[in-house]
């Protein structure tokens, strides 16, 4: 193994880290836990076991033709798309009625994939996808929010223990577009109260303030919570 094969290799792991800080440079921008350190350790890591990988394949590989090479050189790369998924996963995170965290999961799955090509040497592709990467994160975030999306509350009432105070909350929300096998029920016997949870589609025409008032309203209701 001479002198410029090792610059190589180590010119391929440099620009994975600079790509993969390159994205995380935005995630951490926008106030994201995953940022600029962990997407730059993600893609450089990802290139270490595509190296480490073809090396194993040059070294322990026979390429005498006697018999199969056996070695698989896309192994060790292969178990990076199944292992980056637990950062992904932990980047995701649910709170009420809305999911954050999917786009810097998405992230860092580039990233990772970023590392794998640079560590193959695919250098030209590794820059294209990441200077789309940054082209997606920058611009297309401003035409979401020029597009009207759809948005959901979650809408928990608290009232009486009887079938009239059930079926006059069904109907306050059938306008919403809420069937009663949507929503969740919860007793408490002791205090004669019923608890009912349910998401609803905000419609357009109508805020949470308003529909706050429309359920006070009912015969029974003691509390409403919209989040």
């Amino acid at each position: 193994m001479g002198p410029d094969f090792d610059l190589a290799l180590l010119g391929r792991l440099l620009l994975a880290s600079l790509l993969g800080g390159v994205i995380g440079l935005e995630r951490e921008i926008h106030g994201r836990p995953a940022g600029f350190r962990t997407h730059l350790l993600v893609s450089l890591g990802s290139c270490l076991f595509c190296i480490t990988s073809i090396e194993f394949y040059r070294i322990f590989g026979d390429f005498s033709g006697a018999r199969p090479i056996g070695v698989d050189p896309g192994r060790i790369a292969a178990q990076v798309v199944t292992g980056i998924g637990f950062l992904g996963a932990g980047a995701i995170i649910r709170d009420k009625a809305a999911v954050r965290g999917l786009t810097t999961a998405a992230c860092l799955w580039v990233a990772a994939a970023l590392g794998v090509a640079c560590g193959a040497g695919l250098s030209y592709l590794a820059v294209c996808v990441t200077l789309i990467a940054i082209l997606n994160l920058l611009f297309l975030k401003m035409v979401e929010k020029k597009l009207r999306r759809d948005t959901y509350l979650s809408l928990k009432v608290w009232g009486e223990d009887s079938e009239e105070f059930i079926s006059r909350t069904c109907q306050a929300l059938a306008p919403y577009g809420v069937m009663p096998d949507d929503a969740k029920f919860e007793r408490n016997m002791e205090l004669r109260r019923v608890f009912l949870e349910v998401q609803v589609k905000r419609p357009r025409n109508v805020g949470p303030a308003e529909m706050l008032a429309a359920l006070s309203k009912l015969d029974g209701v003691k509390k409403v919570r919209i989040e």
